[in-house]
């Protein structure tokens, strides 16, 4: 269990005392996603060290993670960034492994090629082909995958594109990460050409290329997802298995909160297209929904990392974290037979069902099981984004940000 959210220094001194008999996987950021991620190394015996911007996420208290302390971010000090992770390697005396859990770090374990990290997913071109939005969907419009009708506004006047699409349409950028520093968000809706002027006016100010998107009328429910592992082989090997986002909070474009395994085999085959197309290789999240005008799933956006519910395939299975470990570690990992699996953020999920009317999704199994702890032993079935009473610290954490003082600066 990390005690302790370390100074860099800290940090340092704290892993210049330690040994390790296989390379410890590294996790930034170190919140939602990070928490899933070391969980399920953890479960392999993987030790695992948080890093991050500051202590005020969840993963650093949960027994899964061995070490945590603070790093140079990214998107302010990249230099500072490389410096701080080779100084965590020398340390530690061995390579790490990297799992980055957001953007701007992916950009940056793979960007900054630090000396002593095993990068179990592609490089900086294979990604940009598929994290820059303009990249994914001229990849899309050459494989014939459906996607919502987009113009860049490096080549289309914003008012052209406006009075093709109608309002409301959606601003997103080509990178997300910038221009949610910028504006604090990574979509925005708008409805009139004063609104759309201020947004280009903030991406111009930040030197951020964004597109305008025909706002998509999407049947909720329906969002689903290839969560996947791409070994360096190409897709023919891949682990793979596809989530339906029956609950989002809120319900039209907030965050999952109730994921189910389901079986779509037209969203695995193009987003498997789509991967093989880049030639990227790696755990990635390949976003789908569906259209109620054109009756089809369309590609949104594919993540080249892990996301939130990244415990679902875990619960189903395919330990992605795992098998990406083992690709570059020579450590050994076979998935088990797909089973069917929930994945339940219980917070999001109380809230939504106390502000939006929905009915409950959950059957009393499985509030029992919740309440009594036996869903962590039970094979399948339902799992949890935070909430799970054998590591109990970080619910603590996220119950202490929610109703105390702390802030808490990221939800994934």
């Amino acid at each position: 269990m990390a005690t302790e959210f370390h100074s860099t220094d800290g940090l340092v001194s704290a892993l210049a005392g330690a040994s390790f008999d296989r390379p410890p996987a590294v996790v930034s950021n170190a919140h939602y996603t990070g928490l899933g991620v070391a969980r399920a190394l953890a479960a392999h015996d993987v030790p695992v060290i948080a890093l991050d911007r500051n202590g005020d996420g969840l993963a650093p208290s949960s027994d899964a993670v061995e070490f945590a302390g603070r790093i140079a971010y990214p998107l302010e000090d990249p230099d500072g960034f490389r410096a701080d992770l080779e100084a965590v390697v020398e340390a530690a005396g061995t390579e790490v492994v990297a799992f980055p859990c957001m953007d701007e770090w992916v950009h940056a374990y793979a960007g900054s090629a630090p000396d002593g990290v095993r990068r179990p997913f592609s490089g900086p071109e294979g990604i940009a082909r598929v994290l820059d939005k303009e990249s994914l969907y001229a990849t899309c419009e050459e494989l014939g995958v459906p996607y919502p009708e987009t113009y860049r506004l490096s080549e289309v006047e914003p008012t052209e594109a406006a009075d093709r699409l109608g309002f409301p349409l959606v601003i997103k950028p080509a990178r997300k990460r910038e221009f949610e520093e910028a504006v604090g968000t990574n979509v925005i809706e708008v409805e009139d050409d004063e609104e759309l002027a201020a947004v280009v006016a903030t991406a111009e100010a930040a030197d951020v290329r964004i597109m305008a998107q025909r706002r998509v009328d999407v049947v909720g429910g329906r969002d689903c997802s290839l969560a996947s592992y791409v070994p360096p082989s190409g897709v023919e090997d891949a682990l793979a298995v596809v989530g339906n986002a029956r609950v989002r909070n809120p319900l039209s474009f907030g965050t999952s909160c109730l994921v189910e395994r389901t079986d779509r085999p037209t969203v695995e085959r193009r987003a498997l297209a789509v991967l093989a197309e880049t030639g990227y290789h790696g755990i990635s999240e390949a976003e789908f929904v569906y259209d109620a005008d054109r009756e089809e799933y369309l590609l949104l956006d594919i993540n080249t990392r892990p996301w939130k519910w990244i415990s679902m395939p875990v619960a189903a299975g395919v330990n992605l974290p795992m098998a990406a470990y083992a690709s570059v570690t020579g450590a050994s990992y076979e998935p088990d037979p797909l089973r069917e699996a929930r994945w339940l953020s219980v917070r999001d999920y109380l809230d939504v069902l106390a502000t939006e009317g929905i009915g409950d999704l959950l059957t009393p199994a499985e509030w029992r099981s919740l309440a009594d702890g036996s869903f962590e032993r039970e094979a399948g079935g339902l799992t949890t984004a935070v909430y799970r009473p054998s590591d109990p610290a970080p619910t603590a954490d996220l119950i202490a940000a929610e109703f105390g003082d702390v802030e808490y600066y990221c939800a994934c």
